[in-house]
């Protein structure tokens, strides 16, 4: 896969600096340089301590990516939202995990499944990058880098908190009107190999929210994350002392939905590869639009 870039700055430089100036990193350079890749201008292979000048073109080629043949390829459905060379979104359902699990009998996670898609579509890149994840039973949008340069570009973002991501909930009770902050540090439960909850010492944690709709039984919730910890908003909320509906974990079970009602609808990064942010939504899903009406809300 090749990525070509026209310089344009007033001052010759190094290829390797020009070549990190467009976000290539010290990783992906070795990888052109030993494992079958190469670095150009204007189209003739060069070192990294080359000279790239004013009005040159540049060069990174990387070599195609073989699958892992311990991921299995499974034959299920995906909704696709987004897709282009570098990035696919999709929109998980609830039920669906993200990664394979170990020790189940079918290998059906979104993984297993975007292998298929890939081997189907007959891709260069057949190793399957997940940026970001969502618990099984939370449904909405989910980021698969196509290649090792567009994880790399992505991974960046989500470490300075670049990558936007909102959530709809479902929440138990009236919560105060208008907009809040949670920060309330997340450790793991000492008593559950799963659990999470909030606690001295744990890691510093803030998520943002917007009450849209709310009344004795139940509140409507728009929800940005400022950090990623595990569990997060279950256990944010249900801190507050509004578990999720659904939320048998950090709450109760309920009758008007069967899992968590929590949905990843919209997100934004930016690709430096069309230069531009890519943002996108996903529908509500079915169960959760029934519960909301049946609590008795407007979306």
């Amino acid at each position: 896969m090749e990525f070509t870039w026209k310089y344009q700055q007033p001052v010759p430089r190094r290829l390797r600096s020009a070549l990190k100036m467009m976000g290539v990193t010290s990783s992906l350079m070795k990888v052109a340089i030993y494992h079958g890749g190469k670095m150009l201008i204007n189209g003739e292979e060069k070192w990294a301590v080359d000279v790239v000048k004013p009005g040159d073109t540049f060069t990174l080629v990387l070599p195609a990516e073989s699958g892992n043949e311990h991921v299995p390829a499974y034959p299920a459905p995906i909704q696709i939202i987004y897709e282009d060379r570098d990035f696919l979104v999709l929109n998980k359902p609830a039920g669906v995990a993200t990664v394979p699990a170990h020790n189940v009998a079918v290998p059906d996670s979104l993984v297993n499944r975007v292998k298929y898609y890939y081997q189907q579509q007959g891709y260069e890149n057949q190793v399957i990058h997940v940026a970001t994840r969502l618990d099984k039973d939370t449904s909405g949008l989910v980021i698969f880098p196509k290649h090792r340069f567009a994880h790399a570009v992505l991974d960046r973002q989500l470490k300075r908190h670049l990558v936007k991501k909102n959530y709809l909930a479902l929440v138990t009770g009236q919560l105060a009107a208008g907009h809040g902050y949670i920060d309330a540090p997340i450790l793991r439960d000492p008593e559950s190999f799963v659990q999470r909850m909030v606690g001295r010492g744990g890691k510093p944690s803030v998520t943002e929210y917007w009450t849209k709709d709310r009344n004795e039984q139940g509140s409507l919730v728009k929800i940005r994350l400022h950090t990623g910890r595990t569990h997060q908003i279950r256990v944010h909320f249900s801190y507050l002392g509004h578990p999720l509906f659904g939320d048998a974990m950090y709450g109760q079970s309920s009758a008007l939905v069967a899992r968590q009602a929590l949905h990843c609808y919209w997100l934004q990064f930016y690709s430096p590869f069309k230069e531009d942010y890519i943002t996108i939504t996903a529908p509500v899903p079915a169960d959760m639009r029934a519960a909301i009406t049946a609590v008795g809300l407007k979306e």
